[in-house]
């Protein structure tokens, strides 16, 4: 596969990079994570190691290989006290949360990008899609290549799975 021309690959990062990533970021909870996430998703374009014939919307490949990359990255930290807390704080907002709301928010967070970790990777993306990216089930559906109905259903069990494991979290389980 041809490598993409410099003054494509630059409009390209200029249109999606900060997408790609927020994307990182809301997956893994830490922006130097985010950057080197997205630095690998640009890399893997400017080597042409992606298929254009599936890569037909190329920023629906940009998200899906920025929440893939992020998903591997939390999946090769299984030792989770490399993640310092100060780079899991929740994104700004409005108003400030008390410091209890605040640890509870991270304390979250970090529970849930474990359970998503344990995840099969196509049941993580959708979820990621959907819940963190705001897409709905039909363009999930498009993105993935498969059936609302299995977007709709893979949802249903993965929220009921996450609720289950959060919880083990929050007890000190997992």
């Amino acid at each position: 596969m041809a490598m993409p021309a410099v003054a494509e690959l630059e409009d390209i990062f200029r249109a999606h990079h900060a997408r790609v990533l927020k994307a990182a970021y809301r997956i893994t909870g830490s922006q130097a994570d985010a950057e080197d996430v997205a630095q690998s998703v640009f890399l893997r374009l400017a080597r042409g190691d992606f298929d254009r014939n599936r890569a037909a919307h190329l920023e629906s490949y940009l998200y899906r290989a920025a929440i893939n990359a992020a998903l591997d990255l939390i999946r090769a930290r299984r030792d989770w006290r490399d993640i310092p807390l100060e780079d899991a704080e929740p994104l700004p907002s409005r108003s400030l949360p008390s410091p209890e709301r605040a640890h509870n928010s991270v304390e979250i967070k970090e529970g849930l990008r474990r359970a998503l970790s344990r995840l099969h990777p196509r049941t993580a993306e959708m979820f990621v899609l959907r819940y963190l990216e705001d897409f709905d089930n039909r363009e999930i559906a498009r993105m993935l290549n498969t059936s609302q109905a299995v977007v709709a259903v893979t949802l249903h069990r993965t929220r009921a799975r996450l609720r289950k494991d959060l919880r083990a979290f929050m007890r000190g389980g997992l």
